[in-house]
């Protein structure tokens, strides 16, 4: 591919986070993984050439290409590289099973799919069902892989040596991922993002998280989630260093953050619930210099145990959706102040707290928290309904216009119910689908995990609403035992409980299980999924 024109203006298409260090600093490490280091130069030469190879099976501009892996180099370069080639990229979480796999891509008719030969094997009643494969790229032996009919077969460092061939034209507001939700109300929806999307999420992030080219960030998360894709992109913007971490343990995010002297964390709550049961390496203190939540609210007995741990580092508390990517953050100057809080809008965004009929709420009240500006995604992959429910046109009353303006404006309608402080700081109350409705109050079910933690009696818990003739919906609890112990105190749980909650909030019933709770992919725990096994084993609640 010849080369392509490169300065060091701001980056307006994803793969250009790279091509641009590569060009400031082609030596500097972009991945680790492992004992093995990629350079931006050698990152940005492999993802250069995956686009040629892509351009060279004939792909056609904007077409989709699914990546089925864990966290490896490769995964990094199909995920830039096939926006280089003017395609889509749609990243698969690797915990996903050959069935979700093979909806996704018939769902999005995915062209080509890169995977390892072991996967490949998993998929092999799958693939078949997929008509608009036509393509599978293995990490290796393609050579002695099944066939495929109607399907080519390429060996990876095959593809990477084609001849040089130009990517098809394309401009910040095309398409550039599909991000397939969880799944947690259905079937995965599959969130259309641009490359304007992407770029202007990492530029704000890395702005106010201050990332640099001194750091080494560690990628935990899964990339197939935004938060996970975004330690990628803020990391490239930046220059800085990557490091690919597939765990097993919390206690291996530990050793990672140790022996790679991590300087930026990202996380979701349940795994930093389960870092602070754990004793840590105390050379962390030297060298992390944040850590960032998000996916939920942080209890605030994890932050302070965290806090504790980690004094000279900076928390971020975050809150985001997929739909608009990252919408606020919490600076840490703050967290003394209102560590309930989700903050307020990250730069280059606006938030909103709208009522029903549109009209802004005022301070103190409860509405629904809207995002505009240009990270708002374009909506759902062949789903008219459902991108008609979250992403609409900003009411008139919602925001003061110039008369003049003749084009309407989107916005993302997240169905989460926050609110406003006097001055302007944001705080989570629940999401509309899973706010608990008993004895005529609406109960969020964070504010009762919440809650729980602060006990210290429980190490993992969920909370959610099951039908009660009495309250219209009961508050159930799923619980796992506090570290250490393998019993869970349920009496004494709920005598905590009842000193700490209203009437109306208390449990009635504790079920306890043993740890860890079901994950969903993104690595929350799935509080639908053990919602929906309660009611199916039959149990009923203790009043």
């Amino acid at each position: 591919m010849p080369p392509t024109a490169r300065t060091n203006s701001d980056s307006v298409l994803l793969h250009e986070l790279v091509l641009r260090s590569a060009d400031r600093d082609a030596g500097a490490t972009a991945l680790v993984q492992g004992k093995d280091s990629l350079s931006y130069d050698a990152l940005a030469q492999q993802l250069l050439g995956f686009a040629s190879g892509l351009v060279d099976l004939g792909l056609a501009r904007g077409e989709r290409v699914a990546i089925y892996l864990e966290k490896r180099v490769e995964t990094v370069v199909a995920s830039f590289g096939t926006p280089a080639a003017g395609a889509v990229f749609v990243p698969l979480n690797p915990l996903l099973k050959p069935e979700q796999v093979g909806y996704v891509l018939r769902d999005c008719g995915v062209r080509v799919l890169v995977t390892s030969p072991e996967r490949y094997r998993l998929l092999a009643e799958t693939l078949p069902d997929c008509p608009a494969l036509r393509h599978v790229v293995l990490t290796s032996g393609a050579g002695d892989a099944a066939p495929l009919p109607g399907c080519a077969l390429h060996d990876w460092g095959e593809l990477l040596r084609a001849q040089p061939r130009a990517g098809h034209r394309v401009i910040e507001t095309d398409l550039l991922s599909i991000l397939y939700t969880s799944g947690s109300t259905g079937r995965p929806k599959g969130v259309m993002l641009s490359h304007r999307n992407m770029v202007a999420g990492a530029k704000s992030v890395a702005s106010y998280l201050g990332n640099q080219a001194q750091d080494r960030l560690l990628a935990a998360l899964p990339l197939s989630f935004d938060a996970g894709f975004s330690q990628l992109t803020t990391a490239f913007h930046s220059g800085a260093s990557v490091v690919l971490l597939n765990y097993l343990m919390p206690r291996d995010v530990l050793k990672a953050l140790a022996q790679h002297e991590i300087t930026g964390l990202t996380a979701v709550p349940p795994l930093y619930i389960q870092l602070t049961a754990l004793e840590w390496p105390a050379s962390i203190q030297g060298h992390l210099r944040y850590f960032a939540n998000t996916g939920g609210r942080m209890p605030r007995e994890t932050l302070n145990l965290l806090r504790e741990r980690l004094p000279r580092s900076q928390p971020f508390l975050m809150y985001g959706l997929t739909e608009a990517f990252r919408s606020t953050y919490l600076p840490p100057a703050e967290v003394d102040r209102r560590p309930d809080s989700i903050g307020k809008a990250i730069p280059n965004a606006e938030i909103l707290v709208l009522r029903e009929d549109g009209s802004p709420c005022a301070p103190g009240e409860p509405g629904e928290l809207v995002h505009r500006g240009p990270l708002v995604g374009q909506g759902y992959w062949g789903d008219p309904e459902k991108t008609a429910e979250r992403y609409k046109l900003l009411p008139p009353q919602a925001l003061s216009r110039p008369e003049g303006l003749q084009l309407p404006e989107y916005a993302v309608f997240s169905g989460d119910t926050v609110r406003m402080d006097e001055e302007g700081f944001l705080y989570f109350i629940g999401r509309r689908d899973e706010m608990i409705k008993t004895s005529g109050y609406r109960v969020s079910p964070t504010e009762v995990e919440e809650i729980l933690y602060a006990t210290r009696l429980v190490g993992e818990c969920a909370a959610f609403g099951v039908d009660d003739e009495r309250l219209g919906q009961a508050i159930q609890v799923i619980a796992t035992p506090p570290e250490g112990s393998d019993v869970l105190d349920t009496e004494a749980l709920l005598v905590q409980c009842r000193a700490r909650m209203p009437a109306y909030m208390v449990p009635g019933g504790v079920q306890a299980r043993p740890g860890p709770l079901p994950r969903n992919p993104n690595g929350k725990i799935d509080r639908k999924l053990l919602a929906t096994e309660w009611v199916a084993a039959g149990t009923t609640t203790n009043h």
